[in-house]
């Protein structure tokens, strides 16, 4: 079994890991836990929304009492009767981006999240935990799962969304479902979708490591209706009706692209197999965002599609940070005392869980950044600037899919992270 440090998780944490059989505490299908999370930069808190019931689980049946990533909140399954933890995962959400903001400093907000987990056999504990940048437990739930509760509601068993299979590289229990959503697609506009989604399936299998473990996805296209064509655009007073009702804008930020319907998204997708999710917009304008654990929203009709898409699914899949800079201030999201837990930055409080290893000897520290073509986005060391200041956080390489557009490919820290995310999910 891989050491969960691997994924950039302590070794303390993994020593009290242990091995579970899937049949043994769950159904073969899916408790959907939706949640309310509130608050504002001095004070957050989390609410129970809703539980529901799908009829399938495509997450992992295996290491399910270890995390993935550390990420910015953590979600742990107990079995009531023995307090075993019997399922855990990670996550980020836009909520705790917000946090960031001036906003969050003068006003309250809520954001909806929601999160699949296996369902249980019997009753079960869940508690969901959300980090600050000290990666100190802000926030935290703690609720009880009934499974013969008359109140889960029972989703995706009829009124399916249309969908299409782009790639199947085996059964839903050994492999990586991914659903690609439509977002301002109208009913005459669907085969359109269905292309884009083609394309994104194409510019994925394009880059490594998802080129050479293509087998070990699912890809399937999700034909969900909007009523109006493209998407909302605030800033030029352009709000549209479209199926998660995502909008430009973010945070006041022209290109930054999300949803704060959550919800939407996963009842569009109720009774299709899926765990992870990337949602294409039907717009030229552009723009995109990515979270870790929750989703991929980007444009199809820009220039850039296929490189943003990719680097958007870096983040919500892989759970890689941006590797590119723009002011001196330290960032609100990475203080420099702290070691960020995405894979392919440091701070250098904790280099050796990095990349240290791939760092050749003799390799200035930090290193000059270069711009000889055969060296520009494979020569690993130590680049200062990443996480969105130019100070004190570091990237493994001069470029890379993390950090710009032209980037061929992943750098060779960000392939050997997502190899390693993907056999975790994939290999016993």
């Amino acid at each position: 079994m891989k050491k969960i440090t691997t994924l950039g998780l302590c070794a303390a944490m993994a020593l009290t890991m242990q091995a579970q059989n899937f049949n043994d505490y769950f159904e073969n299908k899916s408790l959907r836990t939706d949640y309310i999370f509130t608050g504002d930069a001095q004070k957050q808190e989390v609410y129970l929304d809703e539980l529901s019931s799908l009829p399938q689980w495509a997450g992992r049946r295996h290491h399910l009492s270890e995390l993935p990533l550390a990420g910015n909140g953590q979600i742990t399954m107990r079995d009531k009767a023995t307090s075993k933890i019997i399922y855990r995962t990670s996550f980020s959400s836009l909520f705790q981006e917000w946090l960031g903001e001036e906003e969050a400093t003068r006003i309250k907000k809520g954001f909806e999240n929601s999160f699949l987990l296996p369902f249980p056999k019997q009753e079960a504990i869940v508690t969901v935990e959300l980090m600050n940048a000290q990666r100190e437990v802000s926030a935290s739930l703690s609720h009880e799962v009934r499974p013969n509760d008359i109140l889960i509601h029972d989703r995706g068993t009829a009124r399916i969304t249309p969908h299409r299979y782009l790639h199947q590289g085996g059964d839903s229990k050994n492999c990586i479902d991914v659903a690609i959503l439509a977002e301002g697609y109208t009913e005459a506009e669907m085969e359109l979708f269905y292309k884009d989604a083609e394309a994104t399936c194409e510019a994925l299998f394009d880059h490594e490591p998802f080129k050479q473990l293509k087998e070990r996805f699912n890809i399937i296209a999700v034909g969900s209706p909007s009523e109006d064509s493209g998407v909302s655009i605030p800033r030029k007073d352009e709000w549209k009706s479209t199926a998660v009702s995502s909008h430009f804008d973010t945070f006041y930020s022209d290109r930054y692209l999300t949803t704060s319907r959550v919800k939407s998204i996963h009842n569009w997708l109720s009774g299709i197999p899926y765990e992870h999710i990337i949602i294409l917009a039907n717009t030229e304008t552009y723009g995109g965002g990515g979270i870790y654990n929750s989703y991929t929203l980007t444009t199809t009709h820009n220039p850039m599609f296929k490189p943003v898409v990719v680097h958007e699914f870096g983040h919500s899949f892989g759970g890689l940070a941006d590797e590119y800079a723009y002011t001196e201030a330290p960032s609100p999201l990475y203080p420099y005392h702290i070691e960020p837990w995405e894979q392919n930055i440091t701070t250098m409080v904790d280099f050796e869980s990095k990349w240290k290893d791939m760092v050749a000897e003799g390799t200035a520290i930090p290193t000059p950044y270069t711009k000889e073509e055969d060296k520009i986005y494979t020569a690993v060391g130590v680049y200062e600037g990443a996480g969105y200041t130019l100070k004190g956080i570091y990237r493994p390489v001069s470029e890379c899919r993390m950090k710009i557009n032209e980037a061929p490919a992943f750098c060779p820290v960000c392939q050997r992270a997502l190899e390693r995310l993907i056999k975790f999910y994939t290999e016993e």
